[in-house]
C-alpha cells in the first residue's frame, strides 16, 4: 500500500454524544479510539493533512446538537487538535456527507500541494470515525464518486445496533461488515486496517 504524503485523514465525529448508550444502544469494536489515535498520531508526526469533522445535528433530541457537552470532540481529538506540522481543518456539518459541510472539503482538498507522490494518482482520502454505515461510509461512497483514492479503515470505525423496515434488525458488528463488502465490493474504497495504514505512512 502506498500512501501519498498528501493523502488527507479524514476524521469523521468523533464526539462525546455517542458515548451515550441509552440513546444509540449497543456499539462494536471498542478498539475504535484506540484505532483512530493511532492514526491522528501517524499523520501529524509526518506533516500529512489531517481533517477534523464534526456533525452539528439539527435535531432537538440529538446528542449531537450544539450547545451541548455531546457535541464535543472526545478527548482523544480535543487533545490533538492544531498538534501536527501539516496542514488541517475543522469541517462542520448537518448530514451524512463530510462533503456536505463547511467550509467546502473538495475545494480544501483540491487546495493542498499535490506533490511528487500523487503524480499520475488520484488525490487519496483515509476515512476513520463514527458511525461505519451512517457518515464514515456516505462520506467514503462519495468520495469513490468524486474520483478520490479511498482508504477505509475499518477497524477505526464503530457503529451501534440498528432496526430497519418491517421490524428487520442488524447488529452493530452485521452492519460494520456489510459497509466493508459494500465499499471494498462496490470499488468504492478500499477497506484495510489501521496497522496498514500506519505502516504505510512511517515508510
Amino acid at each position: 500500500m502506498d500512501i501519498a504524503q498528501n493523502a488527507a485523514l479524514v476524521v469523521i465525529d468523533v464526539q462525546k454524544g455517542f458515548d451515550d448508550p441509552v440513546h444509540w444502544g449497543p456499539r462494536d469494536n471498542p478498539a475504535a479510539e484506540e484505532n483512530i489515535t493511532a492514526l491522528i498520531d501517524a499523520w501529524q508526526s509526518t506533516g500529512r493533512p489531517v481533517v477534523f469533522v464534526r456533525h452539528d445535528s439539527p435535531k432537538p433530541n440529538s446528542p449531537l446538537r450544539p450547545g451541548q457537552e455531546g457535541n464535543d470532540f472526545k478527548d482523544v481529538v480535543a487533545s490533538r487538535r492544531g498538534k501536527g506540522s501539516g496542514p488541517e481543518v475543522l469541517i462542520t456539518k448537518t448530514v451524512n456527507s463530510a462533503f456536505y459541510g463547511t467550509p467546502d472539503l473538495r475545494e480544501w482538498l483540491d487546495a493542498l500541494p499535490h506533490g511528487e507522490a500523487a503524480e499520475g494518482q488520484g488525490r487519496q482520502l483515509v476515512v476513520t470515525g463514527i458511525q461505519t454505515n451512517m457518515c464514515c461510509e456516505t462520506t467514503a461512497r462519495m468520495g469513490g464518486n468524486l474520483g478520490y483514492e479511498v482508504f477505509f479503515a475499518l477497524d477505526a470505525t464503530h457503529t451501534f445496533d440498528l432496526e430497519g423496515p418491517d421490524g428487520w434488525k442488524l447488529t452493530a458488528q452485521e452492519l460494520a461488515r456489510a459497509t466493508a463488502v459494500s465499499l471494498h465490493g462496490g470499488g468504492f474504497a478500499k477497506v484495510v486496517t489501521t496497522k496498514e495504514l500506519v505502516a504505510a505512512a512511517s515508510s
